[in-house]
């Protein structure tokens, strides 16, 4: 996401059809893999149940393993990514990036409120074993976990963009698209998901960040990228400081 050239006259412009498509595109992949597997499509059915099968055997016979795995899941949860998207939105209001603030908190509540949606229209049972590793409740699709991972993470990057250098991004960028992965794949070893729903999570936290973003331009123009420059001219000075190594001023030392 890139909105700090919010100073050009075309900006909104850009920015909507940019996160149109974004939002657009997630939506009509997610629709086609809805379809896939409403109509219990044999090769995606195939790949779900072989891929889950063979991670839920391995997490049986590795206890040690299938405990880090659990631990890694529950750092992941839905719970902790509303939390730190909260918390950035508190944040952003006391610095006076209040439609950014607003932002960022839309994206947690419709989140959740498409989550809760979406598995109520589909219903689909999660993985059953005899024996399983992990328990959750309530239907499986799409993941709750790789939805709000997603959509906390690539917001999180975002707000750090413009005070890391390229090498910065980079590492973040490379971190937070690790993490989105890791949070995932922890579902399917524990076998309380299919490998589709959390592709379907990943999908719609697609559509959520880009629908959410065109409703904020629609509503407020510009606003966004003013408060992307006003966190930036708020932290810069301080995140430099602390990169460079700087000792505080003269008379400023705790």
């Amino acid at each position: 996401m890139h909105l700090t050239k919010g100073s050009l006259p075309d900006a909104p412009n850009r920015h909507l059809l940019r996160y149109g498509a974004l939002a657009a595109c997630c939506a009509a992949l997610f629709a086609v893999l809805f379809a896939l597997v409403e109509a219990h499509w044999g090769p995606l059915a195939r790949l779900d149940r072989s891929w889950t099968d063979g991670e839920h055997g391995y997490a049986r016979e590795h206890t040690a393993w299938t405990a880090a795995v659990q631990t890694l899941s529950n750092i992941g949860g839905t719970v902790t990514m509303r939390t730190l998207l909260g918390l950035a939105a508190v944040w952003l209001w006391l610095i006076g990036a209040r439609v950014l603030a607003a932002w960022a908190a839309a994206q947690a509540l419709v989140g959740w409120a498409a989550l809760w949606a979406l598995r109520l229209f589909v219903g689909r049972p999660r993985p059953h074993f005899g024996d399983p590793v992990a328990y959750a409740a309530g239907p499986a699709f799409p993941s709750g976990h790789a939805m709000a991972s997603a959509i906390t993470c690539v917001i999180l990057v975002w707000l750090i963009r413009p005070h890391a250098n390229r090498a910065g991004r980079v590492a973040t960028g490379g971190a937070a698209a690790l993490a989105v992965l890791a949070v995932g794949w922890t579902r399917i070893v524990l076998g309380v998901h299919w490998p589709s729903d959390v592709l379907a999570g990943w999908l719609a936290a697609g559509v959520i960040l880009g629908g959410v973003t065109v409703a904020v331009e629609l509503w407020r123009p510009g606003d966004l990228a003013r408060d992307v420059r006003r966190v930036n001219w708020r932290t810069r000075p301080r995140v430099q400081r602390v990169l460079a190594g700087e000792p505080s001023a003269p008379g400023r030392e705790s």
